[in-house]
């Protein structure tokens, strides 16, 4: 090998090096289990259909679904803000505004279709993979089983920089996935349990890499 193969291999070596230090990406040991982070209580959204049920009053009770501007109509009450609150939050305060009609009222509402789960409770995966796609999160899905929906990835896919990004209180933060050694090493290393709302982008190889 000549000196200035030698010196061009070192080169890219350190620009590896270089390039993976100045990543700000977390380290596998500093991923969080998914079992260990805390599910947030339900909160009502755009889309939603709350039954609202109040005792010995039917007249007043109703199957209603929430407004684009994330309201709902009330009889006696007109319009009610429901998006970003809690089911039992809606009660007390329609049970609140209810007490100056009628006496004693005992509101109840559920969620029977939480339409905006659907969008909020979803994984993502975008980048060098065979079909990017949006696809319904499901208790005990992994990195592997998202990619494989995806259609695996493609040729031109940097599979050992591939990137997990995960909202952990209010903030996104990356963890680096190394699909490579998922794929063909059966390297389950970086194959971690997703969560709702989770992003996996996998990104293009890159000449000054060394990757082409």
């Amino acid at each position: 090998m000549t000196s200035f193969t030698l010196m061009r291999v070192g080169l890219i070596a350190v620009l590896g090096l270089f390039i993976t230090a100045c990543s700000g990406l977390q380290s596998s040991a500093e991923m969080p289990p998914a079992s260990e982070l805390e599910t947030d209580p339900y909160e009502i959204g755009v889309g939603d259909t709350v039954a609202i049920h109040v005792w010995r009053n039917p007249e007043l009770s109703q199957s209603i679904v929430v407004r684009p501007d994330g309201y709902i109509s009330m009889p006696l009450m007109g319009d009610v803000k429901a998006e970003g609150k809690k089911p039992e939050q809606l009660a007390i305060e329609i049970d609140d505004a209810l007490s100056e009609f009628i006496r004693t009222p005992e509101v109840t509402v559920m969620v029977t279709n939480p339409l905006s789960k659907e969008f909020r409770n979803r994984i993502r995966v975008t980048g060098q993979v065979a079909s990017p796609q949006s696809v319904a999160f499901q208790p005990g899905m992994t990195v592997l089983d998202v990619v494989l929906m995806a259609g695996g990835i493609t040729d031109f896919a940097a599979d050992r920089r591939a990137v997990l990004h995960r909202q952990i209180e209010g903030e996104y933060q990356s963890f680096s996935l190394n699909l490579e050694a998922i794929l063909t090493d059966g390297d389950m290393s970086t194959n971690y349990r997703l969560q709702p709302g989770d992003v996996i982008s996998v990104p293009r190889k890159q000449l000054f890499r060394g990757e082409l």
